[in-house]
Protein backbone atom coordinates (compact mmCIF):
# COMPACT_ATOMS: atom_id res chain seq x y z
CA UNK A 1 0.00 0.00 0.00
CA UNK A 2 1.34 3.39 -1.04
CA UNK A 3 1.50 6.37 1.39
CA UNK A 4 -0.77 8.24 -0.11
CA UNK A 5 -3.47 5.13 0.32
CA UNK A 6 -2.32 5.08 3.88
CA UNK A 7 -5.69 5.62 6.39
CA UNK A 8 -4.23 8.37 9.33
CA UNK A 9 -5.15 5.98 11.58
CA UNK A 10 -3.40 2.58 11.26
CA UNK A 11 0.01 3.80 11.00
CA UNK A 12 2.47 1.69 8.88
CA UNK A 13 4.41 -0.98 10.41
CA UNK A 14 8.49 -0.41 10.63
CA UNK A 15 8.95 -3.29 8.34
CA UNK A 16 6.57 -1.86 5.65
CA UNK A 17 8.20 1.71 5.84
CA UNK A 18 11.51 -0.39 5.31
CA UNK A 19 10.43 -1.84 2.49
CA UNK A 20 9.09 1.58 0.71
CA UNK A 21 12.09 3.88 1.26
CA UNK A 22 13.57 1.05 -0.23
CA UNK A 23 11.55 0.20 -3.61
CA UNK A 24 11.21 4.34 -4.02
CA UNK A 25 15.27 4.19 -3.93
CA UNK A 26 15.35 1.85 -6.75
CA UNK A 27 16.51 -1.43 -5.17
CA UNK A 28 15.06 -4.72 -6.35
CA UNK A 29 12.94 -7.42 -4.49
CA UNK A 30 15.85 -10.01 -3.71
CA UNK A 31 18.30 -6.96 -3.06
CA UNK A 32 15.95 -5.95 -0.50
CA UNK A 33 14.79 -8.93 1.06
CA UNK A 34 18.77 -9.80 1.41
CA UNK A 35 18.93 -6.05 3.42
CA UNK A 36 15.84 -6.85 5.29
CA UNK A 37 17.66 -10.08 6.77
CA UNK A 38 20.64 -8.57 6.98
CA UNK A 39 19.12 -6.10 9.42
CA UNK A 40 16.96 -8.21 11.14
CA UNK A 41 19.80 -10.69 11.99
CA UNK A 42 21.81 -7.26 12.90
CA UNK A 43 19.14 -7.12 15.39
CA UNK A 44 18.85 -10.22 16.83
CA UNK A 45 22.77 -9.87 17.21
CA UNK A 46 22.77 -6.74 18.97
CA UNK A 47 20.04 -8.35 21.74
CA UNK A 48 21.91 -11.74 21.91
CA UNK A 49 24.79 -9.38 23.23
CA UNK A 50 23.04 -6.91 25.61
CA UNK A 51 21.57 -10.55 27.00
CA UNK A 52 24.98 -11.53 27.71
CA UNK A 53 25.82 -8.62 29.26
CA UNK A 54 22.93 -8.45 31.83
CA UNK A 55 23.97 -12.03 32.49
CA UNK A 56 27.66 -11.12 33.43
CA UNK A 57 28.76 -10.42 37.17
CA UNK A 58 29.47 -7.40 37.66
CA UNK A 59 33.37 -6.73 37.28
CA UNK A 60 34.89 -5.37 40.78
CA UNK A 61 36.84 -2.26 40.13
CA UNK A 62 40.25 -2.31 41.13
CA UNK A 63 40.39 -0.45 44.69
CA UNK A 64 41.88 2.66 44.09
CA UNK A 65 44.02 4.24 46.54
CA UNK A 66 44.37 8.26 46.77
CA UNK A 67 47.81 9.61 45.17
CA UNK A 68 50.34 10.66 47.70
CA UNK A 69 51.66 14.12 46.54
CA UNK A 70 55.10 15.43 47.33
CA UNK A 71 55.75 19.20 47.81
CA UNK A 72 59.32 20.24 47.33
Amino acid sequence: MSRARRSVTHPPKPCCMISEVLEEAGIDRDRLKQIRRQVLEGVILMCQWQLQRMEEPPKKRASRKPRKVTVE
